[in-house]
C-alpha cells in the first residue's frame, strides 16, 4: 500500500530544529508550508527540498508576533486549497536577563510568539483535523517546561504553558485519530542561544551538545506515533523527574545558580 503524503505546516522553519524537520518530512514525500521572518532563507530552503526530494513548498514570510499574521497564513493555505494533516509549532524565542532589567517590549514579543500565535494556529487548524478523523501536531516546548527559570523568567513560563496546553489537547484528543506531541529538547545546536542572548554558563558547560538535526528526527518520530511528551537526552530526562522529588523554592535556587554568568 502507497505511504501516505502529508501537507505540512512548520513555523520557525528557517533555521534550527524547524529547518531540520522541513529536510525530514521532505524525505518522506510531504508537500509543506514553511512560516517563518526571515524570507531570504525560506526561499533558500525552498529551492534545496524542491530539488533534492521534488516535493512541493510554499513559504510564508510572516512575523507572527504582529496582528493578523497567523490568519494570514491560514487564509493563505485555505486559498491554495491545503488540508494540513501535521502542525508543527516550532517558532519560539527567549531572552537572558533579570526580569526587572529586561525590555517589556521583548517580553511582550515573547509571550506573543511562543504562547499566542501557537494557540491561534492550533485553534485555525485543529477542527480541519479532527473533522477528517487524522492529524499529527508537534508543540516544542523545552526541558525549561518543568522549572521556573530565573534569568529566563518569562520565556520558562511560556513553556511551561506549552507543556500544559499540548497535554490538555493530548487527552481531549483521545480516540479522535488526532495526536499533540510535546517535544521538550533541552540545550541545542542552532540558533537559539544567539537569537537569547544566552552566553556560555554551567548548563552547557562541558556538556555534548545535540544537533537540531538529531532533535528534529527524535521529535518527528516520536510525533508520528502520537506520544504525548518527549524529553530529548538521557541527562535532560533525570533533570525533569527531579522536578518531582525537590522543593520548587529549591529547584529555583539551583535553575539560577546554573543560568549564572560565568
Amino acid at each position: 500500500m502507497q505511504k501516505k503524503k502529508h501537507n505540512v505546516l512548520i513555523t520557525g522553519a528557517s533555521e534550527g530544529i524547524g529547518m531540520e524537520l522541513a529536510r525530514i518530512h521532505a524525505s518522506h514525500d510531504d508537500q509543506l508550508v514553511l512560516v517563518a521572518r526571515r524570507g531570504d532563507r525560506l526561499e533558500l530552503l525552498k529551492e534545496e527540498l524542491e530539488s533534492r526530494f521534488g516535493v512541493e513548498v510554499m513559504v510564508l514570510a510572516k512575523d507572527l508576533t504582529l496582528p493578523g499574521a497567523v490568519d494570514e497564513v491560514f487564509h493563505a493555505t485555505e486559498k491554495a486549497g491545503l488540508q494540513i494533516d501535521v502542525l508543527i509549532n516550532n517558532a519560539g524565542f527567549g531572552h537572558y536577563n533579570f526580569f526587572v532589567d529586561s525590555p517589556w517590549e521583548k517580553e511582550a514579543r515573547m509571550i506573543e510568539l511562543n504562547i499566542t500565535a501557537l494557540t491561534h494556529l492550533t485553534k485555525l487548524y485543529l477542527p480541519g483535523m479532527k473533522a477528517r478523523g487524522y492529524g499529527r501536531m508537534m508543540q516544542v516546548a523545552s526541558i525549561a517546561s518543568f522549572f521556573p527559570g530565573p534569568l529566563m523568567s518569562v520565556y520558562f513560563a511560556t513553556k511551561a504553558y506549552v507543556l500544559n496546553f499540548s497535554q490538555a489537547l493530548s487527552a481531549e484528543l483521545k480516540g479522535s485519530g488526532v495526536t499533540s506531541t510535546a517535544l521538550c529538547p533541552g540545550p541545542t545546536k542552532s540558533g537559539f542561544q544567539a537569537a537569547a542572548a544566552v552566553v556560555e554558563n554551567q548548563t552547557m558547560n562541558g556538556k555534548k551538545i545535540p544537533t537540531s538535526a538529531e532533535v528534529a528526527l527524535f521529535g518527528y518520530r516520536a510525533m508520528m506515533k502520537g506520544k504525548r511528551v518527549v524529553v530529548h537526552g538521557f541527562g535532560n530526562r533525570v533533570m525533569t523527574l527531579a522536578t518531582r522529588l525537590l522543593p520548587t523554592g529549591m529547584v529555583a535556587d539551583m535553575v539560577k545558580k546554573m543560568q549564572q554568568k560565568r
